[in-house]
């Protein structure tokens, strides 16, 4: 109708206007200055936190001293144990502080979203992807973090064929971004009846969780979604409904899914989350220019690309090929005592002396 038309041409002529405006504001310099802001409120909130701990540290320092003097002024032995146990805590304390300052990557504080994908050989393989998805759990639970499982796809047998969890805690990506690549086990098969020993590789990727509000884009057109009944472990694992959901981004190949939330929506902002996260990670880690310059090319989970072994006969020994540490108690390690490794890794790369020194 004419009215409608000419209200229209009205309204088209004052859009000039509020575009003007806009430019007089200064709007887009407004954004960027509160985007500034803001991360300097958090990098603010960080170096608080950071100084109360050390504090805390000093004051409990100091509480130890007393106590260690009142027993030998009292020549009270029964005070020892509680000093003993008190002075190795603060050393620990001292140590995972110290490792912070290690810690200067731009994501190194964030969440840390975790991947595990069995490799070739079956049951085996399938087994040994559980095993380090177990030692990673028991790792984070160590240190304080918060495990959500996003993803778990059982094993034909035993095991699992990939599974997905997110670590929540300060510096959890900073700490385990040292673990991404092939893990490989040696070990007298328990799948085997002829009692032979097998070798079998998994793969962990590691990748920061990034905030909603990161300027990465992707197009809906390059998004594919598969809807799926969602499967885990007992049932224990994850929710065993009809609505877990797999994204693939076309033109990368990449793939993640989500089970964990209730309904298909939910697992799919979860899912859209672990998709940005992933092209971030690869895009930082391979000084990529953008987003559109990823390309889909896999590695093979094989021999020639671990990171790691774990070797549970002849003898026992975990060995990280890319700094030489190791370390006997395999039994440890594998209930997550892997601080020593993570800390050859930040230490090297700190130095720039991190090799790859794959056997």
């Amino acid at each position: 109708m004419l009215q409608f038309e000419d209200l229209m041409r009205d309204l088209r002529a004052k859009q000039k206007d509020l575009d003007a405006l806009g430019e007089a504001l200064g709007l887009e310099r407004l954004r960027d200055k509160m985007e500034d802001a803001q991360k300097i409120l958090q990098r603010t909130a960080s170096l608080k936190q950071k100084d109360e701990k050390y504090k805390k540290l000093v004051s409990r320092a100091e509480d130890a001293a007393a106590l260690i003097e009142m027993g030998d002024e009292a020549e009270d032995l029964s005070i020892l144990p509680e000093a003993e146990e008190e002075v190795q805590a603060i050393g620990q304390e001292i140590e995972t502080m110290r490792l912070t300052t290690l810690l200067t990557g731009e994501y190194d504080a964030k969440n840390a979203i975790l991947t595990f994908h069995a490799g070739s050989g079956g049951t085996e393989a399938q087994d040994w992807a559980e095993m380090l998805f177990r030692m990673y759990n028991r790792w984070a639970e160590r240190h304080g973090f918060k495990v959500t499982t996003l993803d778990y796809l059982d094993g034909d047998e035993a095991g699992l064929k990939s599974a997905s969890i997110l670590v929540e805690g300060e510096n959890a990506y900073g700490f385990l971004k040292s673990e991404a690549g092939v893990h490989r086990l040696v070990r007298i098969s328990p799948f085997d009846a002829a009692g032979r020993r097998h070798t079998s590789f998994s793969s962990l990727e590691v990748m920061p969780e990034i905030d909603e509000d990161t300027s990465v884009e992707i197009s809906p057109d390059d998004i594919k979604m598969e809807v799926f009944r969602a499967s885990g472990a007992g049932g224990q694992k994850v929710n065993k409904t009809s609505s877990a959901v797999r994204l693939i981004h076309i033109p990368t190949g990449i793939v993640v899914s989500c089970q964990v939330e209730r309904s298909q929506y939910q697992n799919r902002d979860v899912a859209m989350k672990m998709l940005i996260s992933k092209l971030v990670e690869i895009k930082e880690r391979e000084h990529l220019e953008k987003i559109s310059d990823i390309k889909g090319e896999q590695k093979e989970i094989t021999w020639g690309s671990q990171i790691r072994s774990y070797v549970f006969m002849p003898y026992t020994l975990a060995k990280d090929h890319r700094t030489g540490c190791e370390k006997g108690n395999i039994a440890a390690v594998m209930d997550g005592e892997i601080d020593e490794f993570i800390t050859a890794y930040l230490t090297a790369l700190s130095q720039g002396t991190l090799g790859e020194n794959i056997e």
